[in-house]
């Protein structure tokens, strides 16, 4: 990034949950314009957080990261593969389309993921991170889209432009947690939304979706930090059960500890391995991928899937950088490389039975 564009810069990255610190809280209001409800252990009757866990960073620190960090050169363009998927898919597979955008397809049910098929993941059209890699699936490709599980709300997991299109053309269920069924409703008032919090569970056809904790945060702007809920999700159905996290930090492992224990075996623990540099400023909210191994074992999941990576460019290492750190990982931990793939954009897996 230029530094002559650091002031517009450090907006953006507020936006994106990769900064903003003290001073949006010092311009956030003191009421919460996405949700109303009791407080909680994890919502003190304003802003949502994360029980025990680290705050987001401060704008010091943002200005140390933009000022003294070592941002590697990414590619401007990729090229990747596409794919056409089936209509259906009675067992379960998944395909990559890019960043945290996957096509889950389970017991006849297609799920996507944060879908993003918008050319930036910014609040502007002209600024911002740029795709580098086109998504794995033209937009006119895709199969029915019967729901979409979306994470939280930062730019590159909730792009209204594209919910707009899909509920154009598909009309699905969306499942989000508390507060962000406020931001889609003002970009699609008609959408259909199933909202929830940690610990609560949506019916879906075959399917059960869980929401469960992850250490994270969120934010569309400067004044409304942490005022929607962010969550992983746990899929269970007739073929097993897939664990989808958009965004975590480590956590000391918390986001994964007690999963085995709850849900017995899972098929498939999709995972975030990117935007993890610099380290000190991003450990609190981004698993690196040595993080991901180690909660991949502590979930006990049989077979994991690397997202996050290699799209948009939002932090300081190599577009590849996870990829290397992946496979060293696994290595470490003698762990075969087959069971735990970084997709690319038009990679497709289905995933083995247990």
């Amino acid at each position: 990034m230029k530094r002559r564009n650091f002031i517009k810069g450090t907006a953006l990255l507020a936006a994106l949950g990769l900064g903003g610190g003290s001073a949006a809280m010092a311009i956030s209001s003191s009421r919460n314009r996405y949700y109303a409800g009791p407080q909680s252990d994890h919502f003190d009757g304003v802003r949502f957080f994360n029980p025990g866990g680290a705050p987001p960073s401060g704008f010091g620190d943002l200005l140390k990261w933009q000022f003294g960090g070592t941002r590697a050169t990414w590619p401007a363009q990729v090229q990747v593969g596409s794919v056409k998927p089936a209509a259906k898919v009675q067992d379960l597979t998944v395909t990559m389309v890019g960043h945290a955008t996957m096509l889950i397809q389970m017991d006849g049910v297609n799920l996507l993921t944060d879908p993003v098929w918008s050319d930036r993941a910014s609040p502007l059209a002209f600024a911002g991170p740029k795709r580098v890699a086109a998504p794995g699936i033209a937009f006119a490709d895709l199969p029915r889209i019967d729901a979409i599980l979306l994470s939280h709300n930062h730019y590159d997991h909730l792009d209204l432009t594209t919910l707009a299109s899909l509920h154009a053309a598909h009309a699905p269920q969306i499942i989000t947690p508390l507060g962000n069924d406020t931001i889609i409703r003002k970009a699609v008032p008609d959408a259909r939304i199933a909202i929830g919090d940690w610990g609560h569970t949506t019916p879906f056809g075959p399917l059960t979706i869980h929401f469960e904790p992850c250490h994270h945060w969120s934010a569309r702007g400067m004044g409304d930090r942490s005022m929607a809920l962010w969550a992983a999700f746990v899929i269970a159905g007739p073929s097993g059960k897939v664990l989808h996290i958009g965004d975590t930090g480590f956590d000391q492992g918390r986001p994964y500890r007690s999963l085995a224990a709850r849900y017995g075996v899972i098929r498939a623990a999709i995972l975030p391995i990117g935007a993890y540099e610099p380290r000190w400023f991003m450990r609190a909210q981004h698993q690196n991928p040595a993080e991901a191994v180690e909660g991949f074992v502590l979930s006990g999941a049989r077979h994991a899937i690397g997202h996050h990576w290699g799209t948009f460019q939002l932090t300081d290492e190599a577009r590849e950088a996870p990829l290397a750190a992946l496979d060293a990982a696994l290595k470490g931990k003698g762990i075969a490389a087959d069971s735990f793939r970084a997709l690319a954009p038009g990679r497709v897996w289905e995933i083995p039975p247990i």
